[in-house]
């Protein structure tokens, strides 16, 4: 498979794909995802709480807790579910007071396999010159 999702820089991602038969369906296989990956994502990563926001324009936050961001990039059927260092004004005022930032790298750091694990259906190979990406399904 070729193609590129875009995610946040310095995230841990796992790639899945969202299928989707008819063109009407799209808006409810998207939020079925959604739900889907809050439900594991909570089951998984206990101090992850329902967040709805974005990170720029195409990384959907669905949760978070007081070190990261949980969330969802989609582009033409391939999906990024991604984790990373939470990069708000609220966390940046509090990392200021109680650096925060080297605990948040360490939990991620602990937490990656188990996160591709959960999450990751496909992985990537490399990127072409044109930015695309190869991706191989995983055995199941």
């Amino acid at each position: 498979m070729g193609r590129s999702v875009s995610y946040p820089s310095g995230a841990i991602v796992a790639f899945t794909v969202l299928e989707v038969e008819a063109e009407d369906d799209w808006e409810f296989e998207y939020e079925w995802l959604r739900d889907d990956l809050r439900e594991r994502a909570a089951k998984a990563f206990p101090s992850l709480i329902p967040h709805d926001g974005w990170r720029g324009r195409e990384d959907r936050i669905l949760m978070r807790n007081a070190y990261a961001d949980f969330g969802v990039s989609v582009y033409g059927g391939l999906v990024a579910v991604w984790i990373v260092e939470r990069d708000d004004g609220a966390y940046r005022d509090a990392d200021w007071r109680t650096a925060r930032s080297p605990r948040a790298q360490r939990w991620l750091s602990q937490i990656a396999s188990r996160f591709d694990a959960v999450f990751g259906d496909y992985d990537c190979l490399g990127h072409m010159s044109n930015g695309e990406g190869v991706y191989t399904k995983r055995a199941a």
